[in-house]
């Protein structure tokens, strides 16, 4: 190939180094994981016991809440053991996306047992009421106390680890650090509306107050799987680069002496700290099959320093004089075409 860009095509791949495992921060996630795990495994115990006890639909909504949420930390710790496994064969781009698979299955959980068995709860308790017993309710009141104490500390503990790896922005990227302080966070607002329940029934004599506390929790707990669910679907199904790191990229690119312009550029997360960029660039005339060789790979090394968790970059050499006559009337069979 004498020249590349005029009358030529060419397909250049890589994979950028070796993936960087990001195990520290994922061990802080587990510690996190394993946190809020053993807390509600104690506290969906004590909230089922004290519910049955007293009777209250709201405390036996907050145990079902808790059951999802100890289920929904065994599927994040799946998630940061199976995500870290390197590519192979089968799974070329590695496994990156089972963070997000193991993240919208938690979000299933949230809504079917925690979300739906609230409502439930909720329902029953309007239409055929709820035996009061102040001793039970007293002892509940009790365990959700220890609840609050036990929930808010591992909200901390999340929003610690949180702050720790940036702030906000960057780390809540992590879907199941952000799936343990939505679950953290909803617990802790669903046992203050669990508690006014029981205090408004036990002070008023009125089971509506603790029905419609039920009915709180699971419509809280509805948004929160929904909205988890939104985000780990659009993961899935491929969403694309932050928009400042595909920026950057194309600065780069259009910075390159040796591009004449760029024609496309795709980007794809493949993983928590992973992503594919795939450029489509018109080079200038002139350039032999070794100088493009070296092209290729100077941009693409300087695009995985600029842009670290680009592992996998592509670079489609083409020609846009030779592709607008391939997609003309011509070529295409359109009306005017010879």
């Amino acid at each position: 190939m004498s020249r590349a860009g005029r009358g030529s095509r060419g397909f250049v791949s890589g994979t950028a180094g070796e993936e960087k495992p990001g195990r520290k921060a994922d061990r802080s996630t587990r510690v996190t994981v394993l946190v809020a795990l053993a807390a509600n495994v104690v506290i969906a115990a004590a909230k089922a016991v004290g519910g049955f006890i007293a009777g209250s639909p709201a405390l036996l909504s907050e145990a079902a809440h808790s059951v999802a949420d100890s289920m929904n930390e065994i599927f994040l710790l799946a998630a940061l053991r199976r995500s870290r496994r390197p590519a192979d064969r089968k799974h070329p781009f590695g496994y990156g996306k089972e963070r997000f698979f193991w993240s919208l299955l938690a979000a299933v959980g949230i809504f079917v047992m925690g979300g739906c068995f609230s409502f439930f709860q909720g329902a029953e308790a309007l239409r055929n009421g709820a035996e009061e017993s102040r001793s039970g309710y007293v002892a509940g009141l009790i365990v959700l106390g220890v609840a609050l104490l036990a929930e808010g500390g591992s909200l901390l503990r999340a929003l610690h680890q949180v702050r720790s790896q940036g702030g906000l922005a960057d780390g809540l990227r992590d879907p199941a650090l952000r799936t343990v302080v939505a679950e953290d966070g909803t617990a802790v607002l669903g046992v203050t509306l669990a508690m006014t329940g029981m205090v408004l029934h036990m002070v008023t004599g009125q089971v509506v107050w603790e029905a419609c506390a039920s009915l709180a929790i699971g419509a809280l707990l509805v948004y929160v799987a929904y909205r988890l669910g939104r985000e780990a679907r659009d993961q899935l199904i491929g969403e694309a680069a932050d928009p400042e790191a595909s920026g950057r990229i194309r600065a780069l690119l259009g910075a390159q002496p040796e591009i004449d312009s760029v024609e496309a550029l795709f980007t794809m997360k493949t993983g928590l700290d992973s992503a594919l960029v795939a450029a489509r660039v018109d080079l200038v005339p002139g350039l032999d099959s070794e100088r493009v060789e070296e092209v290729a790979v100077r941009i693409k090394r300087s695009i995985t320093h600029t842009v670290p968790e680009a592992r996998q970059v592509f670079l489609d050499v083409t020609d846009r004089s030779t592709r607008e006559a391939a997609e003309g009337p011509a070529a295409t069979g359109e009306r005017g075409g010879a």
